[in-house]
């Protein structure tokens, strides 16, 4: 990069320019263990575009019900091979990853039973639909539906005590892979797979669900692949490879599916209707670039994470640990450090790169949150994102990064910022 360009245009310092050119180095050497992955990947995603026979006719699309939409189909059945599972719902109508899962827990449940979440308590706008926060009406507890967790013991599932919470209740299980706002590192392949088998020796007729978000092509496997029966994970994140224009995905076993598609449509109707809205193509492009989409954020983060731990903060993951999301926690234990970093973090970005966030409360969450989004893709935390709860210990969660180079734009912009309020 040139420093006078990025100095006569973002006001960069140079030692901040400097910082992150040395950490570079570092980080890109680094980098080296993670390309087996996304090579792997990418041609695990293009085997399931040859196998499904994906032709530019099914980007055609339909009105009305939907009925014989051939590239909602083809795309549900690519999503299916990619994850190695027996079928897939992948609807634009579907807005977020939370969605996602009110979507399936709703489906799957009835008064009486119990959700058991074995990752301790699960993200912030999950909690308002089970019932554990807010005042609204429509929880599963006021459905009649119970509710458990299971702590971590040291940011690790707790594998003694999972037998001794499955009762006869007991109907599902959720594994949150990635950290919310808790601060921890993801949960990787082999943790959940040995947490899954456990479940399963107990009884098998438990549905364990796996809250992918973040995680998407981070490793070689997902967790479906070992014993998940349900996967849910948002188009705005990896899987979307910042190009899909919106909707989520939920992959798994086929009973399983087409009980969920009754509840979103209707008993008798399932995934027989919906319209994709001409969001095919998108979507399907999206997927086949996510595997290197999703390399580059993890590149990101492994610069950010290396940057604010030479500095002193605590990050979660640390620079040495293995990765099985995108997400790179920075603890600053400060308002005033919290609310300038995610502020700089906007200042790079592609889309709304003028605008200045502030902490605002955001629906969903119990706390003020301040949110850097400025992607070509509203609220996709796949591109250059930031955003954190204004609460103790003050942590930013920083993800994605199309491209590297945006990642060090933003690095240096942080820099500076904070060194010019002295902040660091």
């Amino acid at each position: 990069m040139d420093f006078q360009f990025l100095n006569r245009n973002y006001g960069i310092d140079k030692k901040a320019f400097d910082l992150v050119e040395k950490a570079c180095v570092d980080v890109l050497e680094k980098a080296k263990e993670l390309d087996n992955i996304k090579e792997y990947n990418q041609i695990k995603v293009l085997n399931a575009l040859r196998k499904s026979s994906l032709s530019q006719s099914d980007f055609a699309y339909s009105t009305g019900y939907g009925y014989g939409d051939r590239g909602r189909e083809k795309t549900e059945e690519i999503f299916s091979t990619i994850f190695n599972t027996e079928d897939a719902l992948v609807r634009p109508a579907i807005s977020s990853g939370t969605h996602a899962l009110s979507l399936t827990l709703f489906s799957m449940l009835n008064p009486g039973d119990t959700l058991l979440s074995i990752t301790g308590h699960p993200y912030d706008t999950l909690k308002e639909v089970i019932g554990i926060t807010g005042n609204n009406r429509n929880t599963l507890k006021s459905k009649g539906i119970n509710y458990d967790f299971l702590p971590l013991i040291e940011d690790k599932i707790n594998l003694k005590d999972i037998k001794n919470k499955i009762d006869d209740n007991v109907k599902l299980v959720l594994i949150q892979r990635s950290t919310g706002y808790g601060l921890r590192k993801a949960l990787t392949i082999d943790e959940i797979a040995q947490a899954i088998n456990i479940v399963k020796s107990v009884r098998k007729d438990i549905t364990i669900i796996v809250d992918n978000c973040y995680g998407e092509f981070t490793e070689l496997y997902e967790p479906s692949e070992v014993g998940a029966d349900l996967c849910v994970g948002s188009l705005i994140k990896n899987p979307g490879g910042a190009i899909a224009q919106g909707g989520g995905y939920i992959v798994g076993r086929k009973h399983l599916i087409e009980d969920i598609s009754d509840h979103f449509y209707a008993p008798g109707i399932g995934k027989e209707t919906g319209l994709t809205y001409d969001t095919t193509r998108s979507t399907l492009q999206g997927i086949f670039f996510a595997p290197h989409i999703t390399n580059e954020a993890m590149k990101s983060a492994l610069l950010f994470c290396k940057i604010y731990s030479d500095l002193g903060f605590v990050t979660f993951p640390k620079f040495d640990d293995k990765r099985s999301d995108i997400i790179q926690s920075i603890v600053f234990n400060d308002r005033e450090k919290l609310i300038t970093f995610v502020q700089s973090i906007q200042m790079a970005a592609s889309v709304g790169s003028t605008v200045v966030p502030y902490p605002w409360e955001m629906p969903g969450y119990s706390d003020e949150v301040i949110m850097a989004s400025g992607g070509f893709i509203d609220g996709s935390s796949i591109e250059l994102s930031a955003d954190g709860p204004l609460r103790e210990p003050y942590a930013a969660y920083y993800q994605g990064g199309v491209v590297f180079e945006q990642a060090k734009l933003a690095c240096m912009i942080s820099l500076t910022k904070l060194r010019e309020k002295e902040l660091i």
